[in-house]
């Protein structure tokens, strides 16, 4: 028998053990994110002290974790995107209006 204790990924952030047996199969009721799951694996110091209690769902880590951060990443994208082609078209004009702008 070994002694051990259990929290949740809540209230394991920022701390380190020394070593690690994480659960990161679905729970029976709510959920389970990437973002769940990190928490969990980066607790250790090393991979070499952790374990997995059990067998897990490869989706966790193939699909994202949420419609509305992919959708928000898309937008940021897009705004990036569209930023760069506004400030490369108009990078000349600045300069020579304001004076010369490092590149």
């Amino acid at each position: 028998l070994t002694a051990a204790y259990a929290f949740t990924d809540y209230h394991s952030q920022v701390q380190t053990l020394p070593c690690v047996i994480v659960d990161i199969a679905m729970p029976p009721t709510g959920g389970l994110t990437p973002f769940n799951a990190y928490v969990a694996l980066s607790r250790s110091s090393g991979s070499s002290t952790i374990r997995l209690l059990r067998d897990f769902d490869d989706k966790l880590f193939t699909q994202h974790p949420s419609k509305f951060l992919r959708l928000e990443d898309e937008r940021l994208e897009k705004l990036d995107l569209e930023t760069t082609a506004w400030w490369e078209q108009h990078a000349e004009l600045i300069r020579s209006s304001v004076g010369q702008i490092p590149t």
